[in-house]
C-alpha cells in the first residue's frame, strides 16, 4: 500500500488541467485504493484455469487483471513480468510450477482467479485447487490443440460435476484449422461444447452468440451457432424446452436466466474464443464470467463426511465455520508460510477461535489477507464463498478442514497421482543435512506430489515425485530458495529375497570366556509361504516338552527378524518365508537372550542356504496415454523392458491407454524415454502392483554388484 500511495503523490504532481489524465486518473484510483471486499456471497465467482503447460493460462490471468485495471500493466511470462509467475524458477522456465490466486472486480462481482500449472510433473497443485472453484475454465492453445493434460484435467472436472468454459486462446495462431478444432473438441468432450462466441474475420475481434444472432464468421454463421447454443441451454428446463419446440421465442433475460443450470447440468460447455496477450475476447470472457457461471450460493451443494452422517454446507456468513486449505506456499525471499483457504461457510476474522481437522487444539489466523500472485494485503474478514490467505499459521497443511467446531466430518477429495520417479539425495556439503531435511519438508508441503523417505532398507534418502522435470525444478527451486546444494544419483531398486524350497537349519551358540557363559540351540524348518502374503514372516513355536523355555522365544525370534531384515544374498529384505521353531537345548545358567537371539539367527542362516534363496522384483501396474501412432513403438518397447500388455483403451482424439505390468528397475527413466518417442504428447502413470521372481541372469548381475561392494565396504 505504501507504493501505491507514493505512485498516487507522483501522480498528482504532474498537476490539473489535463482532461486524459483525468480520465486516467479514474482508472488508477481503482487500482490503488479499490479493495477486494464484497458485500456479499453472491458477488462472488470462483474460477480455475486448468489445461495444457503452453495453452496460455497464465496470460490468460494477466489479461483479466489488466482489464479490469487489477493491474497497471499487462504481466508477461516471456519478459518474466507475470503476477501469477512471482517463483524464480517459474520465470526462469517460463511456466507454473505452483497454483497462484488472483482476483479482480468487474461488474460489480469480485473474481477469484486460480492459474495452475499444465505440465503433467506439476498436476498436484492443480488437483487440489479444483474444490476451491466452482466453475473450470479449459484453456486450449488454437496452435497445439487439446493436449495430455487438458484431456485429463477436463475429465476431473466432470467426474466432480464442475461447470465448464472452454476458452480457445491464442485464436489468431498461423495455420490453425478451427472448424477441425471445434471439431475435435466435440468429439473428445462432447456434443454440448457449442460456441459463445466467435472470431470475427480479421481475428481482432469476437462475435457474441449468445444474445446476438446476426454477423459472419470464418468459422460459421453466427446464427447457427446461436441456435446451437440456445438449444443446449434450455436442455437444462423442461418448460423452456416445451415452449422453444412449441415455436415460441425465447427472450433474453430466459436464456440468462437458465444459463446456470445448463451449465450445472452439463447440457452446455460454451466455448469462447481469446487471444490474451492482444486483449481480444477477455471483456466478453469476464462479462459471462460474471452474468453466467454460477456464484457460490448458485453451485453444487458442498458436503461433509463423517461415518454415514452428510453434512450440506450452505454458503452462509453467518453460518458454522468451514474452509479448506487448496494451498501452502512459502515466500522466495522470506520464506514465510502462506496457507491459501476456500471458505465454504461461515466468516473468518483475525480474533476467530479456529480448530484444524479433529484437533481440539485452537489456532488464530491473524491476518486475513488477499493473494494477488505473490503479494498480499490485509482485509478485514472473510465470508463464505471468497477466498483468503493466512500467514505464518505453521500447523495448517494442504487438505486440512479449518471450522470453529460446530460440525464434524471431512470432504471428499480428488486424489492425486503417486510419485513413482525416485532420485537418491545427498548433501554437497558435509553437514548440511538438518538444513535440508527441513527445506525439503517445505517442499514438500508446497507439493502434494512431491514425497522424500528414508529408505530402511537401502539406508538412503530418496526424494519422489512425477517425472524428471518435477523433481529437477523442485531441488533446483531448494537450491535458489534456502541456498543449499545436493547430489542426486539413481536409487536403488527396492528389491526382496526369499526361498523357493523347504530345508532345516540347526545352530548352536556356546561361548565360554572365564565368566558366565552363554548357551543356546536351535532347529527350525523353512519353507515357501504365499507369494506377497502379508506378514511376510510367517511364524511357528513348536517347542514340545520344554526343550527350550518360552522366556527365550522373543529372542530366538529377534534373531530371526534380523536375517529377515538383511537378506542373504544381495543385502534386500526377505518376504514369503513360514518358520516353525521345532526343537533345541537349553543350560539353567550359561543360557540367555543374547545366546539364543544368536543361535535363533545362526539356524535360520543355516536353513536359508539350503532353501534355494532368490531375489524378487518389484511388479508396476503402468498406463500409458499415447497418440495412436505411437501404438507399435511403445508396446514393442515394453516387449523389450520385459512388460505384459493387459489391455488397450480408445480415446476420443485419436489417442490410446495402454495398461501393462513392467519391471520397475526396467522404467525408473521412462518419463525421458516417452517423450523422446511421442514428440512430448505422451504421458504416464504407475502403482506398485506385486513382487516376481527375478530372471537368473539378472539375479546373477545384482548379486554379483553386491558381492563388489560389500568387499569393498
Amino acid at each position: 500500500m505504501r507504493a501505491k500511495l507514493l505512485f498516487f503523490e507522483k501522480i498528482l504532481s504532474i498537476g490539473p488541467g489535463n482532461v486524459v489524465l483525468s480520465l486516467a486518473l479514474l482508472e488508477i484510483v481503482n487500482w490503488l485504493f479499490g479493495d477486494s471486499k464484497v458485500a456479499n456471497t453472491g458477488d462472488i465467482r470462483n474460477i480455475i484455469l486448468l489445461g495444457h503447460g503452453g495453452s496460455g493460462k497464465t496470460s490468460l490471468a494477466e489479461a483479466m487483471l489488466h482489464k479490469t485495471g487489477a493491474t497497471n500493466r499487462l504481466g508477461s511470462v516471456d519478459e518474466k513480468t507475470s503476477i501469477c509467475d512471482f517463483y524464480d524458477e517459474e520465470k526462469e522456465h517460463q511456466h507454473s510450477i505452483q497454483s497462484a490466486t488472483v482476483h479482480a472486480k468487474h461488474a460489480g462481482k469480485l473474481i477469484n482467479i486460480i492459474d495452475t500449472p499444465g505440465y503433467p510433473d506439476f498436476v498436484g497443485p492443480s488437483i487440489k485447487a479444483i474444490p476451491a472453484a466452482e466453475t473450470a475454465v479449459l484453456v486450449i492453445s488454437a496452435a497445439a490443440g487439446i493436449e495430455t493434460n487438458t484431456r485429463k484435467m477436463a475429465e476431473l472436472a466432470a467426474r466432480l460435476e464442475m461447470p465448464r468454459i472452454i476458452v480457445i486462446n491464442k485464436m489468431d495462431a498461423e495455420n490453425v484449422i478451427l472448424p477441425e478444432l471445434i471439431k475435435n473438441i466435440q468429439e473428445t468432450f462432447g456434443q454440448q461444447c457449442r460456441c459463445a462466441n466467435l472470431p470475427a474475420a480479421d481475428k481482432a475481434s469476437v462475435i457474441d452468440c449468445i444474445e446476438n444472432e446476426n454477423g459472419e464468421s470464418p468459422l460459421m454463421n453466427v446464427a447457427e451457432a446461436h441456435t446451437e447454443l440456445i438449444e443446449s441451454v434450455i436442455e437444462a428446463d423442461d418448460e423452456l424446452m416445451e415452449s422453444y419446440l412449441g415455436g415460441e421465442e425465447i427472450s433474453a433475460e430466459k436464456i440468462a436466466s437458465v444459463f446456470v443450470e445448463a451449465l450445472k447440468a452439463g447440457t452446455l460447455i460454451p466455448i469462447i474464443f481469446t487471444n490474451a496477450r492482444r486483449d481480444v475476447g477477455i471483456q466478453e470472457l469476464l462479462d459471462i464470467i460474471v452474468k453466467y457461471t454460477p456464484s457460490p450460493l448458485q453451485a453444487k451443494t458442498v458436503q461433509l463426511k463423517d461415518g454415514e452422517n452428510l453434512t450440506e454446507l450452505t454458503p452462509d456468513a453467518n453460518g458454522p465455520l468451514v474452509g479448506l486449505v487448496f494451498r501452502v506456499g512459502f515466500d522466495p525471499r522470506s520464506n514465510m508460510k502462506y496457507s491459501t483457504i476456500r471458505l465454504f461457510s461461515g466468516t473468518i476474522k483475525s480474533d476467530t477461535n479456529m480448530l484444524r481437522n479433529k484437533e481440539k487444539k485452537g489456532i488464530r489466523p491473524g491476518h486475513i489477507l488477499k493473494s494477488q500472485g505473490g503479494e498480499n494485503e490485509p482485509v478485514d474478514v472473510g465470508i463464505a464463498g471468497d477466498i483468503v490467505t493466512l500467514a505464518k499459521v505453521e500447523e495448517l497443511r494442504v487438505d486440512d478442514l479449518v471450522h470453529d467446531g460446530k460440525v464434524s466430518g471431512r470432504l471428499e477429495l480428488p486424489d492425486v497421482p503417486e510419485p513413482m520417479y525416485s532420485l537418491a539425495l545427498e548433501p554437497a556439503t558435509r553437514g548440511d543435512e538438518q538444513k535440508i531435511s527441513s527445506a525439503l519438508e517445505k517442499l514438500c508441503e508446497e507439493d502434494p506430489c512431491f514425497k522424500v523417505t528414508h529408505d530402511q532398507q537401502t539406508k538412503e534418502l530418496v526424494a519422489s515425485g512425477l517425472g524428471d522435470l518435477h523433481l529437477r525444478v523442485t531441488l533446483e527451486k531448494m537450491k535458489n530458495q534456502f541456498k543449499l546444494s545436493i547430489i542426486t544419483k539413481e536409487p536403488k531398486i527396492p528389491y526382496r529375497e526369499t526361498i523357493t524350497s523347504k530345508a532345516e537349519g540347526h545352530y548352536r551358540h556356546k561361548k565360554q570366556s572365564g565368566g558366565a557363559g552363554q548357551f543356546g540351540e536351535v532347529y527350525l524348518r523353512i519353507e515357501p509361504a504365499a507369494r506377497n502374503s502379508d506378514p511376510p514372516l510367517q511364524y511357528g513355536w513348536d517347542i514340545f516338552g520344554g526343550s527350550i523355555p518360552g522366556q527365550y522365544e522373543p529372542a530366538v525370534l529377534k534373531g530371526i527378524n534380523e536375517v529377515m531384515q538383511n537378506g542373504v544374498i544381495a543385502g534386500f529384505p526377505m518376504q514369503d518365508i513360514a518358520v516353525s521353531v521345532y526343537d533345541g537345548k537349553y543350560h539353567p545358567v550359561d543360557s540367555k537372550e543374547v545366546a539364543f537371539r544368536a543361535a535363533g539367527k545362526g539356524a535360520f542362516v543355516d536353513a536359508l542356504q539350503k532353501a534355494k534363496a532368490v531375489l524378487l522384483e518389484p511388479i508396476v501396474n503402468i498406463e500409458i496415454t499415447i497418440p495412436a501412432d505411437n501404438v507399435g513403438d511403445i508396446t514393442g518397447d515394453l516387449a523389450s523392458k520385459r512388460g505384459r500388455v493387459q489391455g488397450q483403451d480408445v480415446l476420443p482424439g485419436n489417442f490410446i491407454v495402454i495398461m501393462a505390468q513392467v519391471p520397475l528397475s526396467e522404467v525408473t527413466q521412462y518419463n525421458s524415454q516417452l517423450k523422446s518417442v511421442t514428440g512430448g504428447r505422451g504421458s504416464y502413470s504407475m502403482t506398485l502392483s506385486h513382487y516376481e521372481l527375478v530372471p537368473p541372469n539378472v539375479q546373477q548381475q545384482i548379486v554379483a554388484q553386491y558381492a563388489k561392494k560389500k568387499e569393498e565396504d
